[in-house]
């Protein structure tokens, strides 16, 4: 058991012939090496990005004019849904797991991951459960069309028999979510290199062990909220239904103390990332670390006590509305040190301007800008107004498309030298990331006026004075989407060769997978614990 613990997990034998992955498919079928296993999780959520894009174009297409152009309405539901399930479950959700996988070993001087068998299944879990996902498209009914938030009585009274797959997909994915958090907190804990104290942990490490926490904490209650809306649709239960005692609003109520720990989940790796590069790039150790990992901690704290500001329109009490207004509005502060940690960073630092610290730099500001519409979402009396318009849209894309995509871009481009050996074209890096940034304002700033204005979402028409602004954002759209078939490109092209990297990468980048792993690193890491500064 030994040999096997101190080789990654894999068959100790095989090892000891030739210290490498076995050939061919079989390699990645039965991978139980953590960077096999980041690479496909990855490469899962690539897919499922562009998969997710697809929909997003049928969404922009059908929008880039009024009347019903191109899709029957019930069909655009569909792709509304499934556009927002495949993102946020398929493809943010498995890329901050693979980035997980990939540097939190090689960040703390661990061998591997602490449970290498269990990364394996909790990876080959999820393309089967996508591709079930998907498939309900394709079968009588439809796909499930009644929003990714599925809110009863429309997903149990009133919604297909394709419900039923997607439910059990909804429990797979949890499933891996709950294995795979459990294997970062057992590595976290068990696995970090002589020296290395809890507060000497990079801050990716640090973000992660709390997110971890959070998918722990919050992956059971979804799992709660799609089992009564099993027993609803076929055991004669009336959890969400009104003519048998039940209550809709309790829906919403148990899917956003999921919901809201989730939004957090999404990003607070993100923030991880932003705390390796911006230090890197401006040549100054982070600004306040300590700071960094409380707020951290506090944010996902406040993130369990602030669900039912997605509620202010249900018809709560006003001391409610009052309570999730303040609790709402609090969570701004510790985001907020953040912001001001990385600004206060790049003051007076040696600042150049590679790749990955312009994704960076378009994390801060754009997310930043999210922000600011969120607070503006919390003020109860306000959100009345902005509630399910386009605003909501406009706000939670900026956080999540320029805040937790844009930051797994810049980790792409920041390790991806360091895991292939390869450097990447910078040219190509720069015109990605002022092709996509330009792009995505054009795509999702109009959005803000046109939810001002009263424009509703998940409609699939809309009146004349919305036009000019959805033909804008339907353009931003084709371009950023197009922009991302570009970075495949870019993918490809780093893996396949490139310029050699050193094995530090960057002048002034720190840390145990820089200071003391060559590019790219050997398939097994570190067989002795690393010395920790």
């Amino acid at each position: 058991m030994s040999t096997e613990i101190t080789h990654g997990g894999h068959d100790a034998h095989a090892d000891h012939d030739h210290h490498g992955p076995a050939k061919g498919l079989m390699r990645w079928v039965t991978t139980t090496n953590h960077k096999d296993i980041g690479t496909l999780y990855l490469w899962l959520s690539f897919i499922m990005l562009l998969y997710g894009g697809s929909m997003a174009m049928v969404i922009r297409l059908e929008l880039f004019q009024p009347g019903l152009q191109w899709v029957e309405p019930h069909f655009f539901n569909q792709m509304t849904t499934m556009h927002g399930l495949v993102m946020v479950f398929g493809a943010i959700m498995p890329a901050f797991v693979g980035l997980a996988n990939w540097l939190i070993p090689i960040m703390i001087g661990a061998p591997d991951m602490a449970l290498p068998r269990m990364n394996n299944w909790s990876f080959w879990i999820l393309p089967f459960a996508f591709t079930m996902l998907a498939s309900t498209t394709f079968m009588e009914g439809g796909a499930p069309a009644f929003g990714w938030t599925f809110y009863a009585p429309l997903s149990t009274t009133f919604a297909p028999d394709t419900t039923d797959f997607f439910i059990f997909a909804v429990h797979l994915m949890g499933i891996s979510s709950v294995m795979g958090a459990i294997n970062v907190i057992a590595t976290i804990l068990n696995m970090r290199a002589p020296g290395m104290t809890l507060m000497k942990m990079p801050l990716f490490v640090w973000t992660w062990l709390i997110t971890a926490y959070l998918l722990i904490a919050v992956m059971p209650v979804l799992a709660g909220a799609v089992t009564m809306m099993l027993t609803d649709r076929h055991f004669g239960t009336s959890f969400f239904d009104a003519a048998g005692g039940g209550d809709p609003v309790m829906f919403q109520h148990i899917f956003w103390f999921f919901g809201h720990p989730e939004v957090y989940i999404m990003i607070l790796p993100a923030f991880g990332v932003i705390s390796a590069i911006v230090p890197t790039f401006a040549r100054k150790p982070l600004f306040g670390y300590s700071s960094m990992v409380y707020a951290s901690a506090s944010i996902a704290i406040l993130s369990f006590m602030v669900w039912a500001h997605h509620m202010f329109t249900t018809g709560m009490p006003v001391a409610g509305e009052l309570y999730f207004m303040y609790a709402t509005i609090l969570i701004s502060v510790p985001t907020g040190v953040k912001v001001f940690n990385w600004v206060t960073t790049m003051w007076k630092g040696s600042m150049t301007f590679e790749t990955p610290m312009l994704w960076a730099l378009g994390f801060i500001v754009m997310f930043t800008i999210g922000g600011f519409s969120g607070l503006m979402l919390g003020v109860a009396p306000v959100d009345t107004q902005y509630h399910d318009t386009y605003f909501v849209v406009a706000h939670f894309h900026y956080v999540l498309v320029t805040g937790a995509l844009y930051s797994i871009i810049a980790a792409f481009y920041y390790w991806v030298p360091k895991w292939t050996g390869h450097m990447y074209d910078e040219r190509l890096g720069k015109i990605h990331f002022w092709w996509s940034t330009i792009a995505v304002n054009v795509l999702f700033f109009p959005q803000h006026f046109v939810g001002l204005a009263g424009m509703p979402r998940r409609i699939p028409d809309y009146s004349l004075q919305f036009a000019e602004f959805n033909m804008i954002s339907s353009i931003g759209g084709f371009a950023f989407g197009l922009a991302q078939v570009f970075f495949l490109y870019i993918v490809i092209k780093t893996i396949k060769g490139g310029e050699k990297a050193t094995d530090q990468v960057w002048e002034g980048a720190t840390g145990l997978e820089f200071e003391h792993l060559p590019s790219p690193p050997p398939y097994h890491s570190f067989t002795e614990a690393p010395p920790v500064k």
